[in-house]
């Protein structure tokens, strides 16, 4: 008897007749003689829904008070799923992410799961129940609900796999894997029977919505294979895990893109020590993530620094750093939010030369200009503007022959 943890997105469980469907697709791997638990994300766009209700009734809701409320969305899918179930005559049922021991940190909507304790699951296994788990909450030590961030269920389930010894996490969404590029932009995008856990980050990191980027960190970090698939069909999916070749033929295994990018500059900056670290220790004690940083060469001890931050975290980041800009002297601090990246991801690129080179001049023969380069081992970014991201994806797509 295997146990598998499968957790189903918010497209995936939209309505009465899809949480039906879902339901039936857990029965069937029930019926197979699985221990099964079931992670489940808020119907469509609930999340956005409640979000919106929120700032309708307080424009500067409290932190606490809105994970509290966001919470509810998962909390309705879980208990409706069990209810799906029991309709169909199996025992089933719902635990929010407290019931089901996931332990956070106190940062509000970013926490980050601190261990789980998963006593009370495996009890309701042993009384051979189908577990359903609200995805992307968590509690703290002082009891107080927390929410993990955008695309929280996935790190959930991963982090209930790693817990409960599972035999693998099954993501089920409304794609059928994880493909060369997005297929909504590059119809001859194609899909990855597989895929190493080290490239499947630097995708979900830089633009993949088909995974969180923690849930993958997790997996690696615990040697837990991630299949990805379809919801909607019986298609196979692709599996994320240790064990693919190194030796393929295109060292470039697929084409992320992002336009939640915002870049902002301290011009002026005094060049003396210490300086950097007022800007960005400030920015992190406010949980702003800093992406792309990019000093000019000073002269006579004056430079420029720029950085990037995901747009929707423009507005905290320039109230953090203006006061410090002033302080420091700097002449002053501007921003554009009309930005995007676009990156090349494989790990056979780290040791061949001449993918730069490659990717630059497929952008350049589109007229689109590169306003920042940022690099890993295994990822080349480049941010441009927001309204030339298709065109780039598109470009490089065709210029690393993805399609074949």
């Amino acid at each position: 008897m295997a146990l598998i943890v499968q957790k189903y997105g918010g497209s995936s469980v939209g309505d009465a007749g899809k949480i039906k469907n879902v339901a039936r697709r857990v029965a069937q791997t029930k019926d197979k003689g699985n221990q099964v638990v079931v992670v489940v994300s808020a119907m469509g766009d609930t999340t956005d829904e409640l979000i919106k209700l929120a700032y309708q009734i307080n424009e500067r809701p409290d932190e606490r008070e809105l994970d509290m409320l966001l919470s509810t969305g998962e909390i309705i899918s879980c208990t409706l799923m069990a209810m799906a179930l029991e309709a169909m005559g199996y025992e089933a049922i719902s635990l929010s992410g407290a019931q089901a021991g996931i332990r956070t940190d106190a940062v509000y909507s970013r926490a980050r799961i601190q261990r789980v304790d998963p006593e009370r699951i495996n009890k309701e296994l042993d009384k051979g129940n189908i577990v359903i788990v609200a995805g992307f909450q968590g509690i703290t030590d002082e009891m107080d609900i927390t929410t993990l961030g955008r695309g929280g269920s996935d790190t959930t389930a991963v982090a209930l796999a790693v817990s409960l010894g599972a035999e693998v996490c099954q993501i089920y969404t409304d794609v059928e894997g994880v493909f060369t590029a997005d297929p909504r932009i590059v119809p001859e995008a194609q899909k990855l029977p597989e895929i190493g856990y080290e490239e499947m980050l630097e995708l979900a990191t830089y633009g993949a919505k088909v995974m969180h980027p923690r849930a993958v960190e997790l997996g690696e970090l615990f040697s837990v294979p991630i299949l990805v698939a379809s919801s909607f069909n019986d298609n196979p999916g692709t599996l994320i895990h240790g064990g693919v070749s190194m030796e393929v033929r295109n060292k470039v295994r697929g084409i992320a893109h992002d336009l939640d990018v915002a870049k902002i500059t301290v011009v002026g900056v005094p060049d003396r020590p210490g300086v950097a670290a007022s800007i960005f220790e400030p920015l992190a004690k406010a949980n702003v993530s800093v992406d792309t940083i990019v000093q000019n060469a000073s002269i006579n001890n004056i430079t420029d620094l720029t950085f990037t931050v995901a747009e929707s975290q423009l507005g905290k980041a320039m109230g953090v750093v203006k006061p410090i800009a002033q302080s420091i002297g700097a002449r002053e601090c501007v921003s554009d939010s009309k930005l995007g990246k676009v990156s090349i991801i494989g790990t056979g690129m780290q040791n061949t030369p001449g993918y730069a080179a490659r990717m630059f001049g497929a952008l350049s023969e589109k007229g689109i200009n590169i306003e920042l380069i940022t690099t890993s081992e295994i990822r080349i970014t480049c941010i441009i503007d927001e309204a030339k991201v298709k065109d780039a994806v598109k470009a490089l797509h065709r210029a690393f022959e993805l399609e074949k």
